[in-house]
């Protein structure tokens, strides 16, 4: 039988080559709107204790958009998505995906579970950065209703390794339940979260091949 964690989320092996960066109109949100969104989602405190104050944009080639809590399908954002940002020239950045809400939001044994996770992102060329989590999309389990799906990133001191860690593929959920990016951050002396977005996505018919693509 397969473990709880195998059947959370399945996913196609995506080459990290597919990461693109293209101009995207950058949009600000005042401390306000941010610290509103993300507490009233329970974010805050739930994955982090502040809220960051500039937002990430994430778009997937299916046509979608993450949007601060907007619902998506998994089936959208099957894809590794488009990224970007504001980024200091000669700046390295932490790029993390993590779900909170692993197996569910009402019992969540796994939280968090870590979709991707990228580092030593040179401005916001992702494509150069040291990837330690490859990406994988949504699988919330039939029944276990919205999952938050959380983008957040951080500034870097200096250039970061971490053996502890590793490398996750992306065709194995294995390591990746029970993640905290604070503690990662807290680690690593990251600054942030500096920028943030977030979608909630439910089980949808695409799941099960993701399922069946890791061999579930």
């Amino acid at each position: 039988m397969l473990s709880v964690v195998s059947l959370l989320f399945r996913s196609s092996a995506i080459s990290r080559s597919s990461i693109l960066v293209k101009p995207i109109q950058h949009r600000s949100i005042s401390s306000k709107m941010s610290l509103e969104a993300f507490k009233t989602n329970e974010i805050v405190p739930d994955v982090i204790s502040n809220a960051p104050k500039k937002i990430i944009n994430v778009s997937f080639n299916s046509g979608v958009s993450v949007n601060m809590g907007n619902k998506l399908k998994p089936r959208q954002v099957k894809d590794q998505p488009t990224i970007d940002y504001e980024a200091e020239s000669g700046a390295l950045y932490t790029l993390a995906m993590t779900d909170p809400d692993a197996p569910s939001r009402q019992n969540p044994t796994f939280r968090e579970w870590e979709h991707w996770l990228v580092v030593n992102i040179p401005g916001k060329d992702i494509s150069k950065g040291d990837v330690l989590a490859e990406y994988i999309g949504s699988g919330p389990p039939s029944g276990t209703g919205f999952h938050r799906y959380v983008y957040l990133l951080y500034k870097q001191q200096g250039k970061i390794t971490d053996s502890e860690h590793g490398h996750l593929p992306n065709n194995s959920g294995d390591k990746r339940g029970g993640f905290k990016i604070e503690k990662f951050a807290r680690k690593h002396n990251l600054e942030g979260p500096i920028a943030g977005n977030f979608y909630e996505a439910e089980w949808d018919d695409y799941v099960p091949e993701l399922y069946k693509q890791l061999g579930g």
